[in-house]
């Protein structure tokens, strides 16, 4: 690719060729040399789609829930783009293409386009490129993006940090696997789909993940009340109610999420002024943003590290940290000690955001690849469940290219007494 040619097919791109748009996907997954100038281009034209994450277990019936909302979407007058996770083949590597087929008859829509990507053996659900594809699809005006997971296990939750709003299809008779599962892909879904409501079971099943929702925080507290809603492939019912929750989600939380922190977040990502040298968090008028300004500047560790806050709300916070020689190990790369610092401040921020003192007594960490002098780290924590006295909160840590990094997570202790 020449220097001239990410400008030119970002330039098609944008004037609405399909084929530009093909060309420019094929480039990002690839790993093309002009992929990096390419994703340049189109960056400031990201911020305007919804990402519409769908996961869940093997067989849950995902890319049956996803044809059921594409037929949705289209009779409203929607456009809609789908990235398709499939598993690859073990002789050529690719995708086996079945989630694709499965949709095949909105496939030749023109409101609709459907791209399958090959996981490549990765472990999360999703492939090493499905950001940057994001990325491709959100820059060429598409206003509905949904990312269809591989299926998903207990852990495989890399859709966290990637998409708006998170679906999760259960299928019916899930039995003791609701307690197995509740503490990975159940605990961030904004919205729950029981999949073959038909079946016998899928009563009990929609019964069952009310009751574990009943565990979260408490309807009226202010946060979001996550729906469970059963739907039917075969009876045609349930898809209306779904696209339905997914816009009072968008409504609710907004879009652009996973741009917090770049230049480009977005219309509907909340605004942020650049701190002043040597301040740990940046300006903003919340009520949480506030608090957790008076918790950084208290806090001598935190001045010391270069953590700054790029924004917050109740229950979550995204931080951000430039690492230096200062921030290596002995083998040049980031000492583990430094993420462990940004991901354990960031799940502490979210934790004692609402006010009332939060103490931690339970954490694990994984780290994913290595970081260097030079890297941008940034964290978001977001609360996965709370109760009257434990919340559990969830970091996710990647660099400032949308690669994961690390991933913790914690349970805290909620005290009776509060900040202020």
């Amino acid at each position: 690719m020449t220097a001239a040619a990410p400008h030119e097919l970002a330039r098609r791109l944008r004037g609405g060729d399909r084929l530009a748009l093909s060309r420019a996907l094929s480039v990002v997954e690839q790993g093309h040399p002009g992929a990096g100038a390419l994703l340049a281009e189109l960056a400031p034209h990201r911020g305007g789609a919804q990402v519409i994450g769908v996961t869940g277990p093997p067989g849950a019936g995902k890319s049956t829930l996803v044809h059921g909302l594409l037929g949705e979407w289209l009779a409203q007058g929607r456009q809609v783009a789908v990235l398709a996770v499939d598993p690859s083949s073990p002789l050529s590597g690719g995708a086996l293409l079945g989630d694709r087929v499965r949709m095949g008859t909105h496939g030749a829509h023109p409101g609709v386009f459907i791209r399958s990507v090959a996981s490549r053996g990765r472990q999360g659900a999703l492939s090493p490129t499905t950001a940057g594809l994001v990325d491709v699809l959100d820059a060429a005006g598409f206003p509905l993006i949904v990312v269809e997971t591989v299926g998903a296990g207990q852990a495989e939750v890399d859709i966290l940090s990637l998409a708006d709003t998170r679906i999760v299809a259960c299928p019916p008779g899930l039995g003791d696997e609701v307690q197995a599962l509740k503490a990975g892909i159940l605990e961030i879904a904004d919205v729950l789909a029981v999949t073959k409501a038909d079946l016998p079971q899928a009563a009990l099943t929609v019964r069952e993940l009310r009751d574990m929702l009943q565990l979260r925080r408490p309807a009226g507290s202010g946060g979001w009340v996550v729906p469970v809603v059963a739907t039917s492939a075969r009876q045609g019912t349930g898809v209306d109610e779904l696209a339905a929750a997914a816009e009072a989600h968008r409504a609710w939380a907004g879009q652009g999420h996973r741009l917090a922190g770049t230049a480009a977040a977005g219309a509907t990502a909340t605004a942020q002024r650049q701190a002043s040298p040597g301040h740990p968090i940046a300006a903003t008028d919340s009520e949480e943003g506030r608090r957790i300004g008076r918790l950084m500047a208290a806090d001598p560790w935190v001045r010391r590290s270069g953590i700054r806050c790029l924004q917050a709300g109740p229950g979550w916070v995204e931080l951000a940290l430039e690492l230096t020689a200062e921030h290596l190990n002995f083998n040049g790369s980031c000492h583990g000690g430094v993420v462990f610092t940004l991901a354990d401040t960031a799940f502490g921020l979210a934790a004692n955001s609402r006010g009332a003192v939060a103490a931690g007594i339970d954490a694990h960490i994984t780290f994913q690849r290595p970081a260097r002098a030079g890297d941008r780290l940034l964290a978001r924590a977001e609360e996965v469940s709370r109760t009257r006295r434990l919340a559990v909160v969830r970091v996710d840590v990647r660099l400032a290219d949308g690669r994961p990094l690390s991933t913790f997570t914690g349970t805290v202790f909620i005290a009776e007494q509060r900040h202020d």
